[in-house]
């Protein structure tokens, strides 16, 4: 299920009344328009993406009522309300007429004017969103640092780092995010490593969609940067929406890996699925890679589409990996995003000992659906 209502924007929209009538006390007043733009929230105030509107016209006197929608054909109504759908792509303006209209043919009629958002594409409502125009630490409203190791002390994969929420580690400034991962010794939870990080979880969770996070990633050899999903199910110290635990383990929670990067090669990246087969448990893993040269000097769009038949992911326009859907895997209920950079480990690899640090800058992070 989606954990974001999506709420509907009326618009009551009341304007002045110009009149073409005889002026007998059958004469309609009072016309009022209340305008709903489906699916209009605070991130879509034009609309869902859809073009439609619902129409709701009221008036003394009145026993009909009549639209016309940008010029088009007159459309009649006897209760006042219509909905009405408009096909041109992109936020355009339009003009709405109604008329009101008593029983021996008076009326009075009124023109509105509304924007409305239309798209051809299937994910057009922007559900979650952070563009990083703001300094200092990552939004608490959408972000959960993850910094309690799940393994005594350590993190999986034979990574080095440990994870803070620190901002030497994570911060926005400049209108984007910077994970920072430095040479440093650091103690946390009983341990103490030679390099320290951040992780990112987000505090939305949601089953499909459109995922598209802008980013840089590190250039350094031993840096493992990951752009990801867990099931939100996954019962893992510290996971999404702070201290929680899910009901069951990895991989039966199912990970996605949009994007993630080896230590030994800048040049190239990975998109891969872990999951455990929801009828034998049996754990299963898939995925495919392309090269990317400027990854570490430019910013690229690493995407997921996801559905109930199959997951796409992307860099820019390039499709790295294509996974089926299906009910033996668990991909079909809510997924929480993640953002790291891992130090060594199995991905990272060895780490050269004239590292000091280096980022990982996002852009911008958006979920659509």
């Amino acid at each position: 299920m989606n954990f974001l209502n999506i709420a509907f924007l009326t618009l009551t929209l009341v304007l002045s009344c110009s009149s073409e009538s005889s002026g007998s006390n059958d004469t309609p007043i009072d016309l009022n328009l209340e305008i709903t733009l489906v699916g209009a929230n605070s991130n879509n105030p034009n609309g869902d993406g859809s073009g439609k509107i619902q129409v709701s016209a009221s008036a003394q006197n009145a026993v009909r009522y009549a639209f016309r929608f940008d010029g088009e054909d007159l459309v009649e109504s006897a209760s006042g309300t219509i909905e009405h759908t408009f096909t041109k792509n992109g936020v355009n303006s339009y003009s709405i007429v109604a008329w009101a209209y008593s029983e021996t043919g008076e009326f009075i009629n009124k023109t509105v004017t509304v924007d409305v958002y239309r798209s051809d594409e299937e994910f057009a409502t922007l559900v979650f969103s952070d563009e990083f125009e703001y300094e200092g630490s990552p939004d608490t409203q959408k972000w959960h640092h993850q910094v309690i190791p799940p393994n005594n002390g350590s993190w999986h994969n034979n990574e080095l780092q440990h994870y803070t929420d620190r901002p030497e580690n994570s911060f926005a400034s400049n209108g984007t995010l910077k994970i920072h991962a430095i040479k440093e010794e650091y103690t946390a939870s009983g341990s103490t490593k030679a390099y320290t990080s951040a992780r990112l979880n987000s505090k939305y969770a949601f089953t499909y969609g459109r995922v598209e996070v802008r980013a840089k990633l590190p250039g350094s050899a031993g840096t493992w940067p990951a752009i990801w999903t867990l099931g939100a199910n996954v019962n893992e110290t510290g996971n999404y929406f702070g201290d929680q635990y899910g009901s069951v383990g990895w991989p039966l929670c199912g990970e996605i890996d949009i994007m993630e990067q080896t230590g030994w090669d800048k040049n190239s990246i990975i998109s891969h699925f872990h999951w455990g087969d929801l009828n034998t448990q049996e754990y299963k893993d898939t995925g495919g890679e392309t090269a990317v040269s400027n990854a570490s000097t430019e910013f690229h769009i690493y995407s997921l589409e996801w559905d109930a038949s199959s997951m796409k992911a992307y860099v820019d326009d390039t499709l790295v990996f294509e996974l089926p859907n299906s009910s033996d895997k668990p991909y079909n209920h809510a997924h929480y995003l993640l953002l790291n950079i891992a130090m060594g480990g199995n991905l990272g690899g060895e780490v050269p000992a004239n590292f000091t640090q280096d980022t990982f800058e996002i852009d911008y992070v958006r979920i659509y659906q």
